[in-house]
């Protein structure tokens, strides 16, 4: 998993509460199981008319947000199903934080288990983040995981919280599978004495 420690891009203002998993990836694209390619069904439904043209009203359509690495959203971000594609296609598009005031639990650990920071504000700093977010390519927002920063083109300076195991992981770009590697010469000494110790097996 990539490490995250400093991000500086172009936040999108999604300002819709209760966006579910079905909206981030709809299910037409749950026949892979690989993480890539994910990015072209990302918020599908309305990104894309029924003719498959671009929808030019959705954000991620628009000039100033396209290049996108910062999401702003409404609250309860990530509800509904459990599908992981939800992170695998936000991260394929370019998404590399999701701010908002509030995320269903297994999204925002989904989230951390594939190198996107979900960031936890109030309803007051959302606003605010908000309002940064819609002036678009020309006002930057920047992420710094190690001092719990979010700092605004016009250098305001939000703080937020997370667990402090959580920002371990993502400094250290480390998901389950990473954690387990740390543990490598252990599990290879255990491997090691039980095969002295009940050759059978």
């Amino acid at each position: 998993m990539e490490k995250f420690n400093r991000l500086t891009g172009v936040a999108a203002p999604l300002p819709v509460v209760n966006i579910d998993t079905d909206m981030i990836i709809p299910k037409d694209y749950l026949k892979t199981i690989k993480r890539t390619g994910l990015g072209k069904g990302l918020f599908a439904e309305a990104r894309y008319h029924e003719d498959g043209s671009e929808n030019p009203e959705f954000v991620l359509n628009q000039p100033a947000w396209r290049k996108a690495s910062i999401l702003v959203a409404g609250d309860n971000f990530g509800c509904g199903s459990s599908r992981e594609h939800a992170p695998w296609a936000l991260l394929d598009f370019g998404i590399r934080c999701v701010i908002s005031t509030s995320f269903a639990d297994i999204f925002y650990n989904n989230c951390f288990k594939n190198g996107i920071l979900p960031i936890v504000v109030s309803q007051e700093d959302l606003d605010k983040l908000m309002d940064d977010a819609r002036r678009g390519a020309n006002a930057t927002v920047s992420i710094d995981l190690e001092a719990q920063e979010i700092r605004g083109p016009d250098g305001g300076v939000i703080t937020f919280d997370i667990d402090p195991f959580k920002k371990h992981c993502m400094l250290n770009g480390l998901d389950d599978i990473g954690l387990t590697l740390e543990k490598a010469s252990a599990i290879d000494m255990y491997e090691a004495k039980a095969s002295d110790t009940r050759p059978w097996l």
